[in-house]
């Protein structure tokens, strides 16, 4: 047994040299395996200089147990302490690579492969690696050469002989030189199929483009031809098996492990098409049927094995279809969607470990330059290397990309693909999480060179390195365009007119020379308000890239800075709080309503901010009266009373359109999550509240410039309608009754005289032509119609309904609900409503089949001629006619019986019929889909167009803009015209059933 003297010395420096179990790890060095070289200084110098002390001497002990016999444990050792730069290498991999260690201590004799690397300038290519695999004979043979040359390549990268992209390239040329002796091995074993065909390998992905992982798949494309004289058919069944065999070869595990999947998905049709195809099915199936992304993938395919002749003819022909991608239409917007698809799939538990996939990660570095790359690469073919390194500094040499940012970007860039070749290669595993554990992390940190405090190094300079990606992700394609029209620091190389055009078009700007001026208008200059514009519009123009119209987006943005341009608050406000500068970016490139909105009285970009809530909603009904009401007293007359209360109803307006879109676009251009008949509830009531704030507003005007406080007669408006439904559309006329009664001591035709006069001049004052949104006051629903007074009595109202009403005026009460005036009055004339909308005895069958006739009248006489009933949402089959014709059936039929029934709101009575079991769950469930659908349509024509409208715009932008709102995006235009039909037509069969009787 050793001295405690000794002991206690040798546990000290192996705590000074990194180790951190020093007692397990003494022992190991006080064993025999290691009893030459136990006092010897270089030995423990060399384990404290790798990433994990412990590991390292771990493995050597097994190593060296491993060794055939005495005489060549000896020899290792004797090499290990004589030769440091072997020293290093060998201890460099044991500490970092446990799986590695597994490798050597199977072939203990591998050891010997690290002896020969160590001049920095000798970096193997294919060729060298081919010569190491040459020998493999069989499947298991051939993993056993791949690991031993993967250990040379390790062993170079954890001592610093090699970077990350030298590393990357070398372990794509492996990949290659595999994927070579892979497929000998599978023609010698069916030299029949050999003899038919050509066969081409075609690297993809990071093999393609030389930077490859420790562990990944490798991503490859089959291009088959027949030889001269074979059939074609045979020949491709022919080139398939040699690629089935080849891709078992490499991805099959054995009892040396497996060494990669081979991945052939990235190929026409992906795994549904035929593993290979000729090199003119290829080109016709790209021609036809390509989406963006597959050029995207194309961008770094590269022959590897086979047919080195046929694999270039293939990528000669694919690349001017590759350079011409960026000419599709929403080609940034699809990629852009792809790369976010991507984010949304990470599962939450995973999103802050995940070094690859998530915002700031390599993926993002990646997406942007193959971004720019595709864009400007059509007419500069310096762009056009598949490594994103490389594509990196020539952009950055060709001015796409400002200097600062690319070398920025470079530096990210390496030390996330560091991280990710060390976390490999500890275990040979495929995983992009950072570890969780200490130990793990710390031997992390310690491979990459920080060696104070690990663990805290790595967690700062991981989050610095990310945080400069997720920055400069936007800024890396939107800000050189500022670049070029700020005409700042004129010694930075800067993008040209003509490339700053380029990317604008790729972007979605079908004006790239007006958006140019913009730009410029918005960003030259010195002064403090275009420096925050360069900060802010690298973001905006990604946001407004992400509607349907950036073009709009960004001359809207640019009309509102020039009118607040002067206002303090203005930019601070799009700088400092979080949701205020995206609000603004989607309400302005939504449509006109919001923009023209806005415009009237710019100040209403305050309302995006975060608020004392911390979110975008409309207000509540009393406080938003209470403000109309102040307006109004303020007001000097009549008009200039109307006039405020029309502002404070377009300013809400704007609010209620702003929280409209922003749940609809939800965050970062995704549609929101939120339910979207919520929304539709949220927007209807709040237009409706408005419209009833702005009625009282008006009302109370009209009543003090001619009777002071108090008018001869109690007064009351009753909404009706979708008023009186709280589903105001935005450009929905206000359906309502007026009705009176005189005071006590008050003679009735005086009365009824005032009553009038304050209907007429309230319709007066709402109707004068006014630059905010008209508000039309619609009394046709009163008795008799057209032909009848405008305003009655209550007890006129109560003879003539117990007189002469018909069906139809006992059906439109359903919908009656006070929303003005004498609130006692209100009451009371509800009271005379419901015997005649909630029928004691219910419908005769007379009055149902009039509600039929009158509804097949009413479909037969309205629908616009030309327009396409299936697509109309009001009358169309399965509109927004056929869910509320059927509910009031039901309202009328029962309300008298069941109180759920008894309301005004489509959507509650829907829900109370169906609790009460007089429709099924499933019926409930598809018209209440159809009516949210129909009345969303509505509300995003609108907002699109700035002028209502019952049907699907006919203008292609106006109907992308609208599929936008709704939730599809570019080239979905089709999807969504089908599933309206498809909604539609579910619930006109509940309809024929429920309201028609089957």
């Amino acid at each position: 047994m050793m001295a405690p003297g000794r002991r206690s010395s040798t546990f000290t420096r192996l705590l000074r040299h990194g180790f951190t179990d020093p007692s397990a790890s003494e022992r190991l060095l006080d064993g025999p395996e290691l009893s030459p070289v136990r006092d010897d200084p270089f030995l423990l110098e060399a384990l404290g200089a790798t990433a994990d002390p412990d590991l390292a001497l771990l493995g050597l002990v097994r190593l060296l147990e491993a060794q055939p016999g005495p005489t060549a444990r000896r020899e290792l050792l004797d090499t290990l302490i004589a030769a440091k730069p072997l020293r290093d290498r060998l201890l460099g991999v044991l500490g970092a690579s446990a799986a590695l260690a597994d490798h050597l201590a199977r072939h203990p004799r591998d050891w010997e492969a690290l002896v020969t690397y160590e001049p920095r300038d000798l970096h193997p290519g294919v060729e060298e690696f081919e010569r190491g695999l040459a020998e493999a004979a069989d499947p298991v043979l051939l993993r056993v050469a791949y690991r031993r040359c993967l250990l040379s390549i390790a062993a170079r990268d954890v001592c610093g002989t090699t970077d990350v992209a030298e590393a990357a390239a070398e372990l794509a040329d492996l990949a290659t030189a595999t994927l070579r002796a892979a497929l000998r091995l599978a023609r010698a074993a069916a030299p029949g199929d050999a003899a038919l065909c050509r066969l081409a390998v075609v690297a993809m992905g990071k093999c393609g483009g030389h930077e490859l992982n420790y562990v990944s798949d490798v991503d490859v494309i089959f291009v088959g031809e027949a030889v001269d004289g074979a059939d074609e058919d045979k020949a491709l069944r022919a080139a398939a098996k040699l690629a089935s065999h080849m891709m078992r070869i490499c991805s099959e595990t054995t009892v040396e492990g497996s060494i990669w999947p081979v991945d052939a998905n990235l190929r026409p049709e992906g795994r549904n098409g035929p593993l290979v195809r000729s090199l003119s099915s290829h080109i016709a199936y790209y021609q036809r049927w390509a989406k963006t992304w597959e050029f995207q993938a194309l961008l770094k395919a590269r022959p590897v094995a086979g047919d080195l002749e046929l694999g270039a003819e293939y990528v000669a022909a694919v690349e001017p279809l590759v350079w011409k991608a960026a000419e599709r239409e929403n080609f940034v917007v699809d990629v852009q969607r792809m790369r976010r698809r991507v984010v949304e799939n990470i599962p939450a538990a995973e999103i802050d470990r995940e070094l690859k996939l998530a915002p700031g990660g390599l993926r993002d570095v990646e997406f942007a330059v193959q971004l720019l790359q595709l864009v400007h690469g059509r007419a500069d073919g310096s762009l056009r290397s598949g490594t994103t390194l490389d594509a990196l500094q020539a952009l950055a040499a060709g001015g796409y990309v400002g200097r600062a940012d690319a070398t920025q970007l470079d530096a990210a860039y390496r030390f996330l693909r560091s991280m990710e070749h060390r976390i490999q290669l500890y275990r040979l595993r495929r995983t992009h999480l950072v570890p969780e554990s200490e130990a793990d992390l710390r031997r992390l940190g310690r491979s990459l060179g920080l060696r104070a405090d690990p663990v805290a190094e790595l967690g700062r300079e991981w989050k610095r390195h990310a945080a400069v990606v997720r920055r400069l992700h936007e800024k890396l394609f939107y800000r050189p365009l500022l670049d070029a029209v700020a005409q700042l620091a004129p010694g930075e190389t800067r993008l040209s007119a003509k490339a700053a055009r380029e990317r604008l078009v790729a972007l979605g700007y079908a004006d790239p020379a007006a958006a140019m001026r913009h730009l410029e208008a918005l960003a030259s200059g010195v002064s403090r308000k275009a420096a925050i514009q360069r900060t802010l519009l690298p973001v905006l123009l990604g946001w407004f890239a992400d509607s349907a119209d950036p073009d709009a987006g960004l001359l809207n943005f640019r009309k509102v800075s020039d009118a607040l341009g002067k206002t303090p608050w203005y930019l601070r406000l799009l700088r400092d709080e979080g949701a205020a500068a995206e609000n603004l970016a989607r309400v302005l490139s939504a449509g006109r309503l919001a923009p023209d909105l806005l415009m009237r009285a710019p100040e209403a970009v305050a309302l995006l901010g975060d608020g004392e809530s911390g979110r975008l909603e409309p207000r509540a009904r009393g406080p938003l009266e209470q403000e109309i009401l102040a307006a109004v007293r303020r007001a000097e007359g009549a008009v200039q009373a109307v006039t405020a209360a029309r502002g404070v109803r377009r300013r809400e307006l704007f609010r209620t359109a702003a929280v409209d879109i922003v749940g609809s676009y939800g965050t970062e251009g995704q549609p929101a999550e939120a339910d979207q008949g919520a929304l539709v509830d949220l927007v209807g009531g709040a237009v409706s509240d408005l419209t009833a704030a702005t009625l009282a507003g008006t009302l109370h005007a009209v009543v003090r410039e001619g009777w002071g406080d108090t008018l001869p007669t109690s007064f009351a408006v009753i909404g009706m309608g979708r008023f009186g439904g709280h589903e105001l559309g935005y450009g929905s006329d206000a359906d309502v009754l007026f009705v009176h009664e005189p005071r006590d001591g008050v003679d009735e035709r005086e009365a009824t005289d005032a009553a009038n006069k304050v209907v007429s001049e309230m319709r007066r004052l709402l109707q004068i032509p006014s630059a905010d949104p008209p508000l039309l006051i619609d009394a046709d629903l009163r008795p008799e119609g057209k032909s009848g007074p405008l305003v009655r009595t209550l007890k006129s109202y109560e003879a003539y309904y117990r007189r002469w009403s018909l069906v139809w005026e006992a059906q439109a009460l359903l919908r009656a609900e006070p929303v003005a005036g004498d609130e006692e009055l209100g009451r009371r004339f509800i009271a005379l409503a419901d015997p005649l909308r909630y029928p004691a005895s219910g419908l005769s069958e007379e009055a149902v089949r009039e509600i039929r006739r009158l509804k097949a009248r009413m479909e037969s006489e309205r629908l616009p001629r030309g327009a396409d009933p299936k697509l109309h949402t009001k009358l169309g089959p399965g509109g927004l006619s056929d869910v509320e014709w059927t509910v009031q059936l039901l309202q009328m039929r029962h309300g008298a019986s069941t109180e759920g029934l008894r309301t005004t709101r489509t959507r509650e009575a829907l829900a109370a019929a169906r609790a009460a079991a007089l429709m099924t769950e499933e019926d409930a469930a598809t018209l209440d889909e159809a009516w949210v659908l129909a009345t969303r349509v509505r509300n995003a024509v609108m907002l699109v167009r700035g002028r209502a409208g019952d049907t699907f715009p006919s203008d292609p932008r106006e109907l992308v803009a609208v599929g936008r709102y709704l939730g599809y995006g570019p080239g979905r235009v089709g999807d969504m015209l089908d599933d309206y039909r498809r909604t539609a037509r579910l619930a006109r069969g509940v309809v024929d059933e429920l309201f028609y009787g089957g």
